[in-house]
């Protein structure tokens, strides 16, 4: 077996092994944590609600202590009483017209709402105000307004009456108390049991709960705990039951005694409603929000195995709750109720062995079937609240709460196979990759033996392959240099063609052509020669006879690059150009003629800042013209041609220095330019003569 195939069958059995204990194992602890936490989360849930009703409880007391000790308080209860008492007396009145309003207000306002929330028909007769002063502040202060809110906005209804003025004292205090923790109503009673105000102003005003139309059992049960105390830190927390003013909407009473150590004035009762208690059991009905999923809720039970607060399934889909309660044995009656109530509070009666184990005060968890025939996990405990006998109970679906044990076995499995299958790939891909490296480096030789200089390999390890790695990157480094060596010699090397011929004739000498020769019509030649140069290497050494040499030469190949002059080649004192050569000129011979006098200045400049004296001696002819290389070993591009020939001796035929021109040069510029005739030189037979005529530039002498 190759090593790559022993590397593969290791890593194999290692990691199938490896994964199927490590797979039993996490099954048999996943599980066990699986389930405990289904039951931990359950009883958080049901402690956190526990705490809440507690503590929201214990703030209510708190505070109620507080507003019956305080001043406003006592002084309200000893004003009310003495303003109700004075609406007893003979000078207050109710007029027919104000007891009309009154029944009117019971039969089209307050029976209608009633009914259709109890589901009776009630018997208003029995629920008229009956005392003088009952009938009158209803007339003033009930009937005028609307069931919703009654008039609790209104601090005095400007009757004049002595209740009214006590009402404008001290009703933004109680009102701010009812608004602000959202109470159904705050009641003062006085020791006789009756209401002689109320935040709302509704139908319970001005009677009396202990043998008015409104007497309850506990609400009178707890009055009398509470008068007969004698405490005034005592509170009275009652259950919730029905309330008829509150149209039989569930309700608990908080009462606590007025007045001071040892003198009671009377009682104030604050009406605590069901949907704070629902609100605090739902979580605002964001069940989900706060970890209970889609099945889970939290919900209180009384001493009556009655619920204290609404069905979360009832306040999600009232009619499914109706099937599945009736289904499961709940009366249908009792269903209908709920629905018709808007709630489940002391309508949904709940059984079974938690709630009687959370009645005992014992708290825990267990599995039974709920009011819906679920099967649930229940977590339950006793609930803590001075008055109230509830238990606190937590569920939510078995098929819910052991899902994620489900969804683990499920995954564990699937997990397991897949780890051996991607075990099994990633053996045969780390049997490859350990022989990659190698790979790499003979695919990197390739490249460089294919012209890749760049080439580099990553060192992805510190190992030998690493190592071997970082030698290869060196040769490739190497390499490179010394092809950037090579590629700066070959431009060097450009550069120094293109300073001796044309770009084009680079090319055709790089191509290797032997010949190179190329003929031009229309091309001004101009050979230039300095006069004074061979005197001037007598007077100066070598070194500055060059530098000043160099210096003429530079400024020469300046200017014909400025003006658009071909330099062909310089001699030992002469300087040989071309216009119209290699790039075509309409106006070659101005162009030449305007480099000869550029050629004046800068040598006249030159004499100014050295002190010598040299000339310039220069011949400019126009015509056809011949290009090319000439020599083998030393290679030389030149040109030659009867224009050649005839700018050279117009320029060594006259002896003193100057710009002399050909009769073709003379034709064509002496109308921009002045000449003098200088004589002739010998002809060229090409041209048909035996003698030619020269002109001299007026403007360079």
């Amino acid at each position: 077996m190759s090593i790559q195939s022993k590397l593969l069958v290791m890593l194999l059995v290692t990691s199938v092994v490896s994964a199927a204990v490590v797979g039993f194992i996490g099954y048999e602890s996943g599980r066990s944590s699986l389930r405990e936490a289904a039951f931990d989360r359950l009883i958080e849930i049901r402690e956190r609600s526990t705490r809440l009703t507690e503590t929201q409880a214990q703030e209510l007391t708190d505070s109620l202590v507080i507003y019956t000790r305080g001043a406003s308080t006592v002084n309200a209860m000893r004003d009310f009483k003495r303003a109700f008492a004075e609406l007893n007396g003979e000078d207050v009145t109710v007029t027919p017209a104000q007891q009309r309003a009154i029944e009117t207000y019971y039969e089209t306002k307050f029976k209608p709402r009633a009914d259709s929330i109890t589901g009776q028909d009630l018997d208003v007769d029995g629920l008229l105000p009956t005392s003088q002063a009952q009938r009158y502040l209803q007339a003033v202060y009930t009937a005028p307004y609307d069931i919703e809110n009654y008039s609790i906005d209104v601090s005095d209804a400007g009757d004049g009456s002595a209740w009214s003025a006590t009402s404008a004292r001290y009703h933004d205090f109680f009102r701010e108390i009812v608004t602000r923790f959202e109470y159904d109503d705050a009641l003062l009673i006085d020791l006789d049991g009756t209401v002689v105000y109320s935040a709302y102003r509704g139908v319970d005003l001005g009677t009396n709960i202990l043998d008015g139309p409104y007497r309850d059992a506990k609400l009178t049960d707890a009055f009398d705990k509470v008068i007969t105390s004698h405490n005034v830190d005592f509170v009275m927390v009652t259950d919730f039951d029905q309330y008829l003013p509150s149209y039989n909407e569930p309700v608990a009473w908080l009462m606590s005694p007025i007045g001071e150590a040892g003198r009671i004035e009377g009682v104030l009762a604050l009406q605590f409603p069901i949907e704070k208690l629902n609100a605090t059991m739902t979580a605002n009905r964001q069940w989900e929000a706060v970890g209970m999923g889609e099945t889970g809720e939290v919900f209180l039970v009384g001493p009556d195995d009655l619920m204290r607060t609404d069905s979360r399934l009832f306040l999600q889909d009232p009619e499914e709750y109706k099937r599945l309660v009736i289904a499961n044995g709940t009366p249908a009656h009792v269903a209908d109720r709920a629905i018709e109530a808007g709630g489940t509070t002391l309508i949904q009666p709940v059984t079974g062995e938690a709630f009687e184990r959370a009645r005992r005060g014992e708290s825990g968890t267990l599995v039974q079937r709920d009011y819906l025939g679920h099967e649930t996990l229940m977590a339950y405990g006793p609930v803590d609240m001075p008055g109230v006998q509830w238990s606190i109970v937590a569920t939510v679906d078995t098929d819910e709460a052991f899902a994620p044990v489900q969804r683990f076995t499920r995954n564990l499995v699937l997990s397991t196979v897949g780890i051996i299958f991607l075990v099994c790939l990633a053996s045969m891909w780390l049997a490859r990759m350990f022989v990659q490296p190698i790979r790499r480096l003979e695919a990197g030789a390739q490249r460089i033996s294919a012209g890749d200089l760049d080439t580099t390999l990553p060192v992805t390890s510190h190992d030998e392959f690493g190592d071997l790695t970082v030698s290869f990157n060196d040769m490739s480094r190497n390499l490179r240099v010394k092809e950037e060596l090579i590629n700066q010699q070959r431009k060097e090397n450009d550069q120094l063609l293109l300073s001796l011929m044309p770009a084009k004739v680079v090319d055709r000498y790089r191509e290797g052509d032997e010949v190179v020769a190329q003929d031009h019509q229309d091309v001004t030649v101009i050979f230039a020669d300095i006069v004074g140069l061979d005197e001037l290497s007598t007077q100066l050494d070598s070194e500055d006879l060059l530098a000043a040499v160099n210096q003429l030469f530079r400024q020469f190949d300046a200017a014909a690059e400025n003006i658009g002059v071909e330099r062909v080649r310089t001699m030992r004192n002469g300087y040989l150009a071309s216009c119209g050569l290699n790039v075509p000129r309409l106006d070659n011979i101005g162009r030449t003629l305007d480099f000869a006098v550029e050629m004046q200045r800068i040598i006249d400049r030159f004499n100014a800042q050295t002190g010598h004296r040299l000339a310039l001696r220069a011949g400019i002819d126009t015509g056809a013209v011949t290009s090319g290389l000439v020599g083998r070993t030393h290679v030389i591009y030149d040109m030659w041609g009867a224009a050649v020939n005839l700018a050279y001796q117009a320029q060594s035929g006259p002896t003193q220095p100057g710009i002399y021109v050909t009769s073709a040069v003379y034709d064509v510029m002496r109308d921009t330019r002045q000449f003098k005739e200088a004589g002739e030189i010998n002809g060229d037979t090409a041209k048909g003569g035996a003698g030619a005529t020269i002109w001299r530039l007026a403007e360079s002498s």
